[in-house]
């Protein structure tokens, strides 16, 4: 055999191998197996029937129109599943992150203001919460979203801010960060539960667009300069939000709202009876609301006092 006919078949052979192996990232090789219409003895047809879980062939089954299905490095997502055995419907949360909402939690604690800064924070959301009364009345399932969108802003941001402050330090936080992520995860889920309930009018969601934009931002410049006050207007803040859905509440009792039936992704997220209704739902955010209010002036008070928010453990394990 020549030189140059060696070459040749040198470098079909690599291209050969080069289809069936490839290199694992954890070393070594692996066989990969390609759905390809190049191989002998197969036809169209066999091809929609044989393929791989990670593929999707058009109408037509050209190759062209192939589209792979992203994985994590091959790996398949686990199956899950309720206790029943039904399979888990939801990608936004899982079946470890459900819990039952603890509804005996005082709904009518306040926090007096005795002093410059806590005047100061009531003073600012009671300022802020009148236009919104105003705006929305009665109209409860348009309020409890706009509040939603703005009661889960200040969890991600006084979270980001402390693990940022934790990278710099080079300390824990007692698991603060932790605690006020949950925060802020939590009341998202409380809006996604409402948009199942209720669709924003275009109006609406222009105003939840600027309100957010606008209340990040001061928040994010008031934790900073006070975290103290920061965590001081958010009880306060929740503290009107548990007022809201009392009235809610009461509303729903005296037929004013219908009473509808819960959805389904409120039903798993709280474990809720199958059978729950609207008013079963606003009774558990109410509770979650309340949870966030003592949540936030314990927070607060540790730094009002004094001390760092690392030197007492958060209250996780609520959500």
């Amino acid at each position: 055999m020549s030189r140059s006919a060696a070459v040749k078949m040198s470098g079909l052979l690599m291209r050969q191998l080069r289809g069936e192996f490839s290199f694992s990232p954890r070393g070594g090789l692996v066989q990969v197996c390609h759905w390809s219409s190049m191989a002998s003895g197969t036809t169209k047809e066999e091809e929609k029937t044989h393929q791989p879980p990670h593929t999707v062939v058009g109408d037509t089954g050209d190759k062209a129109k192939t589209k792979a299905i992203v994985s994590y490095w091959g790996v398949d997502p686990p199956k899950i599943s309720n206790q029943d055995g039904t399979p888990w419907r939801w990608n936004c949360f899982r079946p470890w992150e459900t819990y039952t909402a603890d509804t005996s939690i005082d709904v009518k604690k306040h926090h007096l203001p005795t002093n410059f800064m806590d005047k100061f924070a009531y003073w600012t959301v009671q300022t802020l919460k009148y236009p919104t009364y105003l705006f929305f009345q009665r109209r409860h399932m348009c309020h409890a979203m706009l509040l939603e969108t703005v009661a889960a802003v200040p969890g991600m941001v006084g979270g980001m801010l402390l693990h940022c402050k934790s990278l710099r330090r080079f300390e824990q936080s007692g698991g603060w960060i932790k605690a006020l992520l949950e925060e802020a995860e939590n009341e998202r889920m409380h809006l996604m539960t409402f948009i199942e309930l209720s669709n924003p009018k275009w109006y609406e969601r222009a105003l939840v667009f600027a309100v957010q934009g606008v209340f990040f931002n001061a928040y994010f410049l008031a934790y900073l300069a006070s975290p103290k006050l920061a965590h001081r207007i958010v009880g306060y803040l929740e503290e009107e939000a548990v007022n809201s859905y009392t009235e809610f509440l009461i509303d729903i009792e005296k037929g004013e709202f219908q009473n509808l039936p819960a959805p389904a992704i409120a039903i798993d997220y709280w474990r809720l009876p199958a059978d729950s209704t609207l008013k079963d739902v606003v009774t558990v955010i109410r509770a979650d609301e309340a949870h966030h209010r003592d949540l936030n002036h314990f927070a607060s008070d540790i730094q009002c006092q004094g001390h760092e928010l690392k030197e007492f453990a958060a209250p996780i394990g609520y959500h």
